[in-house]
């Protein structure tokens, strides 16, 4: 008996019974109703018969599903993020037509069909070998187990795809029999043909696939629903190997469903899409959630006209009119995923063009032939001509001589009607650069194309990567280049880890978000062509300012979610059904907690500087080129890496040590905390040190001087701060100048990085009175509602800390514009114990806790009621 999962605990539970039945392809056929805000159709599943189950044969000899088992092992180390799919012209509007009807007619009879059950079962969690155990199965029907939550389940059948035209080149006998045994054999060895297809017959493949998925039924299958699971059974069928390997489920969403959600963009037009739920999408679909069930898709997904479906597919989607006023968009993916990254976003977006005359030569030439940049090294370091790739076949662009060479992939930019301008302005020409510098630090780019998505203003996160698709939150775009870059790079830094390159374990997202925050910095600063006195000194102001925020974390959160690797030993061990759990993965706080991007960070950076940065990103690559298209756990990356340095084991630097001292352990690591002054000597940041010491010293006349004597004379006062400071000239030049905030914009210079402008402001927080002059004076200064929203949230802390009223207005500004960035900001209005704060915090809640995501509109509630 396995151990029983507790549905009461913050654990994300992984149902699927994966070691007995995998998942390689699904084909979804899906309408999208904006009225009723549910999302109904069909998918079906195509599976191969799992790695831990043993066919006795004829003879009564066990033998091994060896052709299976050899694809499970290479895909233990496969890609962990997904991209969507389109099926061109596959579904015709009968056919369409044909599945709504039949959707609808079974859901008004399957509670009165004994075989059915979609009651939600109260009882908990139970583990999947209960059910599915095959050596002491005794007479029980064999139960195959999928992710799914949140969903109306209304038909489980068997696809007949013998019935398919042509489909008999995929049969090995000559000739069909009426017996039924033979006919549900003949059907699987069909799949299992059909799967095995070679990676160069892809086209073929998906052809078939599509038309396999529109074959009749050949018979309704048993299934109940759980709190987090579907259970399927065919009466008599006692194996893995006998049981149906292409089924056709009947479903839809409901509108509470947690994968998708359905608000309004920023321009007020109705819209819906995944914005990465803690669930992933078991509520938009049944499916195998744990990272091992790899699998390609292709979907057909139709709505009303005026409305655009993005998806994280290979192709660039053009609508087909099914009927007046209806569009289908079928898009496909080749490269075998975890479902849970499947990506979809409906609504009315607006694709933002940049206009030829604007752009440069140098810009045109990037677009039109994708080959601005020269090779990286790695091109012949590594001649990856001849490298052989390590995953299970599929069409690989390592293997493309022509994806070898695009520097610049095709892409484009969507987002609601109001922000088409700022997206023009800001995020469009960065893209090129950055997917430039990207290349040149890595290599090739494992997907073809990118559509990069301003999603609403309810996105709990500021990005989100999914192959061929990258959700950005409307608050990178106002205050200049910097964050929009930034946060660009990173996302795009997580086609290679990320996607092409996944975590085994979900625990470890360390390896994901760790290399991203890694990657950014490189990325940004060979996008900016910045000088290396340049790179170095940013990057300094980066990391100081990224360890102030590690060690604030590490102070307030809890030990247990501060640890990169909680499983330690057991990670990427599953139990004998394949199920496991993902350790706090419904922690509400988790999600707002950057522990794992910190350190994660911290531990490659000290490893660049111990090796040196040249041969650190040679290994990079190394990496890169063994492991894309797998999935891999901490010490794959830390073993390699080590192996190519082996003059550093003398040192005491192994895996067990890195496991010890960054990966195992809470609070911040060792190493970490010999080197966490060093950074203050980086120019940028005794800049800064400058400032905060005028500001002190301001702020300290200001309260000595009384505000009588200020509000008489505001120049006296300024001129008496400067006295001290090339007094004659500086005065004599400002004589014929009557603002106050001229004075001060000649004294403070104004010229910071917003980086810097981040660490003023955070030290001025450490201050533990600031009077309202000096707090109207800082805003005025720098301008600070317009620059970006990092540097705004600062300055709304500043606000509250002080309780400057003239700046409460700022606040419900961020609050509503920055949603993804205010939770922390709800909990400091509360902290303060002040009315008006608390009134504030709530007034702005009210306003937007319909279309806020979950899981924010929760941890929000929880501070303030």
């Amino acid at each position: 008996m396995e151990t029983q999962l507790d549905p009461m605990k913050d654990d994300l539970p992984l149902m699927a019974n994966t070691s007995y039945m995998l998942v390689k392809h699904y084909v979804l056929d899906l309408d999208v109703d904006f009225k009723s805000k549910i999302i109904e159709g069909s998918i079906v599943l195509f599976f191969e018969t799992g790695s831990q189950y043993k066919k006795t044969n004829s003879a009564g000899e066990e033998s091994c599903q060896s052709q299976f088992d050899e694809t499970s092992k290479m895909r233990t180390s496969e890609p962990c993020y997904i991209p969507i799919i389109n099926v061109s012209t596959c579904s015709s509007k009968t056919e369409c037509n044909d599945f709504a009807v039949s959707g609808k007619e079974e859901e008004a009879t399957s509670d009165e069909n004994s075989s059915h059950s979609n009651n939600e079962q109260d009882s908990g969690i139970s583990s999947s070998k209960d059910c599915c155990d095959i050596e002491n199965h005794g007479n029980k029907d064999f139960l195959l187990v999928l992710d799914c939550c949140d969903l109306s389940v209304l038909k489980v059948e068997e696809v007949d795809v013998a019935a398919v035209s042509g489909i008999e080149k995929f049969t090995r006998s000559a000739k069909l029999t009426g017996v039924s045994k033979e006919l549900e054999n003949l059907r699987n060895q069909i799949v299992h043909e059909l799967l095995t297809l070679p990676a160069d017959r892809w086209k073929e493949q998906l052809y078939y696939f599509t038309h396999c998925s529109q074959a009749p039924g050949c018979g309704e299958l048993l299934f109940s629903t759980g709190t987090w699971s579907l259970e399927i059974r065919k009466s008599g069928i006692q194996t893995p190997a006998d049981f149906p390997h292409a089924i056709r489920i009947w479903y839809k969403t409901k509108p509470e469903g947690r994968s998708v959600t359905w608000t309004t963009d920023q321009s007020g037009r109705p819209c819906v899409y995944t914005m990465g739920s803690p669930i992933n999408n078991r509520a938009l679909f049944p499916c195998q959630e744990p990272p091992i069930a790899l699998s390609t898709w292709q979907a057909s997904v139709r709505t009303a006209a005026g409305f655009i479906v993005l998806m994280s597919g290979e192709n660039s989607a053009e609508p087909v009119q099914l009927q007046e006023g209806v569009l289908s968009w079928y898009y496909y993916v080749t490269m075998p995923m975890p479902a849970s990254t499947f990506t979809i976003a409906v609504g009315c977006w607006q694709e933002v063009k940049q206009e030829v005359k604007q752009q440069s030569f140098k810009q045109r030439a990037a677009v039109e032939t994708n080959t601005e940049c020269s090779l990286p090294s790695s091109q012949t370091d590594f001649r990856w001509h001849e490298e052989v790739c390590g995953h299970v076949d599929y069409p690989c662009r390592f293997q493309d001589p022509a994806a070898r060479l695009q520097a610049v992939i095709s892409y484009r930019v969507f987002a609601p009607w109001c922000l088409m301008e700022s997206c023009e302005e800001y995020l469009l020409h960065l893209i090129p650069q950055c997917l430039s510098a990207a290349y040149t630090t890595l290599g090739t780019h494992p997907f073809s194309r990118l559509d990069v998505l301003i999603v609403p203003s309810n996105f709990s996160s500021l990005g989100m990567a999914s192959p061929h698709i990258i959700f950005l939150s409307q608050s990178v775009l106002p205050g200049g280049s910097h964050l929009c870059g930034t946060r660009l790079c990173h996302e795009i830094a997580h086609a290679w880890f990320g996607l092409a390159i996944g975590a085994r374990d979900w625990t470890e997202e360390w390896i994901s978000e760790g290399f991203a925050t890694f990657l950014e910095d490189i990325f940004w600063a060979r996008a900016q062509q910045l000088s290396h006195d340049e790179i170095k000194g940013q990057q300094e102001l980066k990391a100081l300012l990224r360890w102030r925020r590690l060690r604030d974390e590490v102070q307030n959160s809890e030990e247990e979610l501060q640890v990169l690797r909680p499983k330690k030993e057991s990670t990427g061990e599953l139990s004998e059904s394949g199920a496991s759990i993902v350790k706090y993965g419904l922690k509400a706080e988790k999600i707002f907690m950057q522990v794992h991007y910190l350190k994660g960070y911290f531990l490659l950076r000290s490893l660049a500087r111990t090796i040196g940065e040249v041969s650190y990103l040679a290994s990079l690559r190394k990496f890169v080129i063994k492991f894309h298209g797998q999935l891999v756990l901490s010490q794959d990356f830390l073993s390699m890496l080590l192996e190519d340095i082996p003059e550093q084991k003398g040192s005491g630097l192994t895996v067990e040590s890195i496991f010890q001292n960054w990966l195992d352990t809470s609070g911040i690591p060792k190493p970490l905390l010999e080197e966490g002054e060093t950074w203050k000597e980086c120019q940028l940041v005794q800049q800064v040190s400058g400032e905060v010491t005028k500001w002190i010293q301001t702020n300290r006349r200001i309260r000595k001087s009384g505000k009588k004597k200020m509000k008489q004379n505001e120049v006296v006062f300024l001129q008496d701060i400067v006295r001290k400071k090339e007094r004659g000239a500086f005065i004599r030049e400002m004589q014929p100048l009557e603002s106050f905030w001229q004075y001060l914009k000649h004294y403070f210079q104004i010229l910071l990085l917003p980086d810097q402008l981040v660490l003023l402001l955070e030290c001025l927080l450490e201050e533990k009175t600031l009077c309202p002059r000096i707090l109207q004076c800082l805003e005025r200064t720098y301008q600070l509602q317009e620059q970006d929203a990092e540097v705004r949230h600062r300055w709304c802390e500043l606000v509250i800390k002080h309780k400057y009223e003239p700046g409460y207005g700022d606040i419900e500004r961020f609050l509503r514009d920055n949603q993804a960035m205010g939770v922390y900001l709800y909990g400091e209005l509360m902290v303060n114990e002040d009315a008006k704060q608390q009134e504030l915090a709530r007034k702005c809640f009210a306003a937007a806790q319909e279309h806020m995501d979950a899981s924010s509109a929760k941890v929000v509630a929880e501070m303030l009621f």
